[in-house]
């Protein structure tokens, strides 16, 4: 009997989720990680309007979460930016959010990620939270079979290795995976697949840091407050220039300053990393890969840096991968079998 592996990256800034999987055939969604609280289930919105969201139950409130969440919440939006994340109800109405979009009644082998600097104290309990029944609303329950938490990192080193067709070489050869998030900026060296635990690490300095940054910086520019991340975001990956009391706002005299997250970022991973001379691929991937780029290529000049498409699903995709792995060597699911959608 086909057996069915699911995998999913509840990361601070979005939440990554495989929807179809048909061996190296992975189709990924995601959607931010906000969830907004409420009383009931009844949806923040008319009925004549359709939303994209889902109310998850967990203790005695209803989370809201989905693609349009930012239409349902707010304009306090808190962020999960802190080292007990994985035991929150928000972290639990992401992670089942997920799971309703999914659209299935039984998982037998859920993979989720940990960042590098939790993953030895989180794994256990992050697993054991994992299985079991799961209710996500409207009567409907997703039932979890076994669940394998994996460091976030590792995940794109399996999704690199499978489009890089280096499946049978990756074994031998060592590595470095830098993964700039949200929260957290995390690098993971590995000897194979194998994480090298005393090289590898993850600390608070993501985009978050960066947008923050800037946001101070226009608020003293423009005179009143101004903390719209999402447009700052938007401006740095597209260039475009945000819209603040309608003007165009030039952001370019601030790139600068972003960029020094960046660099302070790598500087402090490079001190960790013992023989870079070593080191056969470095990676880098994450929704921070576009801003972090530069000072990564500054760092390791002598060596090819290498990014996968859409860097964004790197880890779940691998995930996936790593869980399908399991699912054929230890749960004895052929090779030939997948599931779809």
């Amino acid at each position: 009997m086909e057996l069915i592996v699911r995998a999913v990256d509840v990361g601070s800034g979005n939440t990554k989720f495989v929807t179809a999987a048909a061996g190296i055939d992975i189709r990924c969604a995601s959607f931010p990680s906000v969830a907004y609280p409420s009383s009931d289930d009844s949806p923040s919105w008319p009925a004549s309007e359709r939303r994209k969201t889902v109310c998850i139950p967990i203790g005695p409130l209803f989370y809201e979460v989905g693609p349009d969440v930012s239409l349902a919440a707010d304009t306090f939006r808190a962020k999960q930016l802190h080292d007990e994340y994985t035991e929150t109800p928000e972290y639990m109405a992401l992670l089942r959010g997920a799971l309703s979009m999914m659209k299935l009644g039984h998982i037998d082998l859920l993979v989720v990620g940990l960042p590098v600097s939790l993953f030895a104290e989180k794994k256990t309990a992050l697993e054991k939270a994992m299985v079991g029944r799961h209710d996500i609303g409207g009567g409907k329950i997703v039932t979890v079979a076994k669940a394998m938490a994996v460091a976030q990192p590792q995940g794109a080193l399996v999704h690199f290795a499978s489009e890089h067709q280096k499946m049978t070489t990756i074994g031998h050869e060592q590595s470095l995976i830098i993964d700039p998030g949200a929260r957290t900026f995390d690098w993971l060296v590995a000897r194979g697949m194998r994480l090298v635990q005393k090289q590898s690490y993850s600390f608070n300095r993501g985009m978050s840091d960066v947008l923050r940054l800037l946001a101070t910086e226009i608020t003293k520019d423009i005179g009143s407050t101004y903390r719209d991340y999402d447009a700052i975001d938007r401006a740095l990956r597209t260039g475009r220039s945000p819209v603040i009391f309608q003007k165009p706002y030039n952001m370019k005299r601030l790139l600068p300053l972003a960029e020094t997250v960046a660099e302070q970022a790598v500087s402090t991973m490079k001190e960790w990393i013992e023989a870079p001379h070593s080191l056969e691929n470095i990676i880098l991937v994450g929704g921070g890969a576009f801003l972090f780029r530069k000072a990564v290529k500054a760092a390791f000049p002598k060596h090819r840096i290498h990014e996968v498409k859409e860097p964004l699903f790197a880890n779940v995709r691998g995930f996936q991968l790593a869980g399908q792995n399991y699912a054929r060597s230890v749960l004895r699911v052929p090779a030939s079998q997948g599931d779809s959608e």
